[in-house]
């Protein structure tokens, strides 16, 4: 039953994965799109020479067309769905660890989020568990070491999310007022952020601490007896449905939950000899990664380091930890076209804060990836954000790879002649201004993001 529900489980994660980068994957790394492929890779090989297939494995080095990219997501979805039907499960799963690992190799800025890593380390793991075959039976009990390979996972992804903000000694964390900032600062609030953004400073600061509990003491029972491991995984199942009330992160707390899976009542047998050599090490390799993050003993980890960074490159193993330093403001970055430079009309974003009376979105498990990196983006300048003056461009050229990624276009006919970005300070509305007017978002100006620029034509 466990295998079951896991590797199906992980078959509909995989499913999402590919299906939500068919819209978005043309604007993002399509020949027209933001950042395209087949440029980055031309730019890798001239740095990195044979070495580049090792560093960024991804199969677009055979190919990196829009056709072949497409093929690629379609290819996933194709074998999540051979894996939900238990049909080839083991070469479905190594068949989709390698897809997505092509995508996410090139997908540059737009695919260096935790759950992707996570999705891929989760994936590599399943070939532990996911059976040879044609159609074979799901019924049967997985390895030990299979279980301790995925109890251990989930063990690292939660102590290090909190771990991680322990060691970066930020004040808001370390004075319990994170929360106060939390629901508003986020990349992409819910509705019912609005809702928890307005509770009683110290419920805001019991929550903090209640953050750390489930991050620092609960993983520990992940690695007890199975009736504390029971406790531990409805305690993480509980604390990943409320991060999902309050943020849209994609398909992260679904894949988190179904880690959970393995704390139950497992029914276990041996491992075949590849299977332990495998399982285990995943875990040393894992193990190294905490100690790495703990700063122990870094002079005997030294010559692990080479090991480490080629892991690192497939993503077998990785650090995790979000919000590591809590962002107490919010700045928006608003791009404005206009063919007089007098007049600017705003692009609006599908699912980002734009006009302060739109509603917060639900979209989870879908990722608007160009939103998230425009919250990103705002946290430095444009300098710091390379492919920003890409996307300007593309919007001068009337790209509508790119303009499909935008709520609407305010220039359908024809591109602008000019676009510049600004700046805006936003900030939830209190219960008394949202009541009176409905707004969700107050916000002010705080000055100029990007230049006014234009093409030469």
């Amino acid at each position: 039953m466990h295998r079951s529900v896991f590797l199906r489980g992980l078959a509909v994660i995989y499913l999402i994965a590919f299906a939500t980068l068919l819209p978005q994957m043309g604007g993002l790394v399509g020949s027209n799109g933001i950042l395209p492929a087949q440029e980055y890779l031309q730019n890798v090989r001239a740095d990195y020479g044979s070495g580049a297939y090792l560093l960024f494995p991804t199969l677009a080095w055979i190919n990196s067309s829009d056709a072949f990219l497409k093929a690629i997501v379609w290819l996933g979805i194709g074998f999540a769905v051979l894996l939900f039907f238990r049909v080839i499960p083991l070469l479905a799963a190594i068949a989709l660890f390698v897809l997505y690992l092509s995508v996410d190799s090139i997908g540059q800025t737009f695919y260096s989020f935790q759950w992707d890593a996570l999705l891929l380390e989760v994936g590599f793991a399943a070939f532990l568990v996911a059976p040879a075959g044609w159609r074979p039976s799901y019924g049967a009990p997985p390895s030990t070491i299979s279980v301790w390979v995925f109890r251990f996972l989930l063990f690292r992804l939660m102590f290090e999310s909190g771990l991680v903000k322990l060691l970066s000694r930020d004040p808001a964390w370390r004075d319990l007022s994170a929360l106060n900032y939390h629901y508003y600062t986020q990349p992409l609030p819910t509705p019912v952020a609005w809702y928890a953004h307005q509770l009683p400073s110290l419920i805001q600061k019991i929550s903090v601490a209640s953050v750390f509990a489930v991050e620092l003491i609960v993983p520990f029972l992940f690695l007890a007896p199975r009736r504390f491991r029971v406790i531990g995984a409805w305690i993480t199942i509980a604390f990943q449905l409320l991060i999902a009330l309050t943020g849209n992160y994609t398909f992260f707390n679904l894949l988190t939950i179904l880690l959970c899976v393995f704390l139950f009542d497992v029914k276990t047998q041996r491992a075949s000899w590849p299977a332990r050599i495998l399982g285990s090490a995943l875990i040393a390799l894992g193990l190294v990664q905490l100690m790495t993050m703990l700063g122990v003993a870094p002079a005997l980890l030294e010559p692990l380091n080479p090991i480490d960074y080629r892991v690192e490159s497939f993503h077998v193993v990785n650090r995790y930890g979000l919000f590591a330093i809590m962002t107490t403001s919010r700045k928006e970055i608003v791009l404005e076209g206009s063919n007089d430079g007098e007049t600017w009309k705003p692009y609006e974003f599908k699912y980002k804060p734009g006009d302060v009376y739109g509603r917060l979105p639900w979209v989870a498990p879908y990722q608007p990836r160009l939103d998230w990196q425009m919250w990103f983006a705002a946290l430095s300048d444009y300098q710091n954000n390379p492919w920003f003056q890409q996307f300007v461009i593309r919007l001068l050229e009337g790209r509508s790879e790119v303009t499909s990624l935008l709520a609407s276009n305010p220039f359908p006919d024809s591109p602008p002649r000019f676009i510049r970005a600004v700046t805006y300070d936003y900030h939830f509305t209190d219960w008394s201004t949202g009541r009176k007017n409905g707004a969700v978002w107050t916000r002010s100006s705080t000055g100029d993001y990007f230049p006014v620029v234009s093409l030469k034509r």
